[in-house]
């Protein structure tokens, strides 16, 4: 019972961790969040977290009415999945030159001075702009392979029959592990990045992009067998 468990926690957290991938939220924090405070950084990683955790529940609880209402067969979903899967690791691993070359000049960048509005009480200066919700959870982290794949797993799951408790306590822990991990990163964005640098982050991303481009395959194989009515070779 609790080994079950545990190897469906952690059969989720590898499969969604490299979808999910973190590390592009850091770099895309880092990039927005120019002129923000301590504070104010803090916060927008404070509700992204809320909002990453929610996402994976409502997509995996949802996916049955959401397969069901658009007629979507579980091959269908498994081979569209793959695909984008795939192209979302073809992107990671040969990313565009252009873009690269911007990260790392934004990062070599001085910070932008503050902008302050001058009112009748004084000096004040505007909330910053949220990005909690877009882009920082979605599609920065909850995006359109992490996504897919959970409503073809959540769809694979209730076929196989109804969940057992344990399954529900996996996904729930799965969904916390997940906003943890993408807590922990964020709120540890300018220390990875001052470790790692733009070159590491771009290595351990190109390493995450070759993953995915497997798992991707892997998913369009199982989706064409499905749909031909032959068992997976092993």
């Amino acid at each position: 019972m609790i080994l079950d468990f545990l190897k469906l926690v952690g059969l989720g957290l590898f499969t969604l961790l490299p979808v999910a991938n973190p590390l592009t939220s850091v770099t895309l924090l880092l990039a927005l969040s120019r002129g923000y405070t301590r504070e104010e950084r803090n916060r927008q990683v404070d509700r992204a977290t809320f909002y990453v955790a929610g996402i994976i529940l409502v997509c995996f609880y949802a996916g049955n009415a959401i397969m069901t209402g658009f007629g979507i067969s579980i091959p269908g979903l498994r081979i569209a999945g793959g695909l984008i899967v795939a192209y979302i690791g073809f992107g990671m691993l040969f990313p565009d030159v252009n873009q690269t070359e911007a990260a790392v000049q934004m990062d070599m960048a001085p910070n932008e001075p503050t902008v302050r509005i001058d009112t009748p009480h004084g000096p004040h200066r505007p909330p910053p702009r949220d990005i909690s919700f877009i882009p920082l959870a979605l599609p920065g982290t909850a995006g359109p392979g992490t996504i897919a794949l959970i409503i073809s797993s959540a769809s694979t799951m209730h076929s196989e029959g109804g969940l057992r408790i344990s399954e529900h306590l996996a996904v729930i822990v799965v969904a916390a592990l997940v906003a943890a991990v993408f807590w922990i990163c964020l709120r540890s964005a300018d220390r990875i990045n001052r470790v790692l640098g733009q070159s590491g982050i771009d290595a351990i991303s190109r390493v995450m992009g070759f993953l995915l481009i497997c798992m991707g395959v892997q998913f369009g194989i199982n989706g064409v067998f499905e749909l031909i009515g032959k068992p997976v070779p092993a």
